[in-house]
């Protein structure tokens, strides 16, 4: 931490974020011995969601049926919070901009960053219209 103390990053999840990202990460935690990155929210978050589109579709072998659900459904989570599925797949949600802690800031392990922003999910992603997917392609 002292290398990289006043890195600035973005990132759309951090285990400290909130009460649903700490209690996320305290069962990640005694299940691993170690707290979760935005890789593995990313991945549960996106399971969580495909299981939801099976439920509402009713079934796992309709691909096509599972992904309309998905984009339908709300993608709201405790590691993500309030999240939409474009049209284009791309799952829209808040980001943040963080600092890392000077050591001596640090509250104990894992306690890496400060909250510096959030910038809301409408302007974290490039707009669907400017990004030529051929899923939404005339739309």
């Amino acid at each position: 931490m002292k290398t990289a103390q006043g890195l600035v990053l973005t990132s759309p999840f951090y285990w400290d974020l909130n009460d649903g990202t700490r209690a996320f990460a305290a069962r990640f935690m005694k299940a691993t011995g170690r707290m979760p990155t935005m890789v593995v929210a990313g991945v549960y978050s996106g399971v969580l969601h495909y299981l939801k589109g099976v439920q509402a579709a009713g079934s796992a072998k309709d691909p096509l049926a599972v992904i309309a659900k998905m984009k339908e459904l709300p993608a709201e989570d405790p590691l993500f919070g309030k999240s939409t599925v474009r049209a284009d797949g791309r799952v829209i949600h808040d980001s943040y901009l963080f600092e890392v802690k000077k050591p001596e800031e640090s509250k104990g392990p894992w306690d890496y960053y400060k909250l510096i922003s959030t910038t809301p999910a409408e302007k974290a992603f490039r707009p669907m219209s400017e990004g030529g997917c051929p899923l939404v392609a005339g739309k």
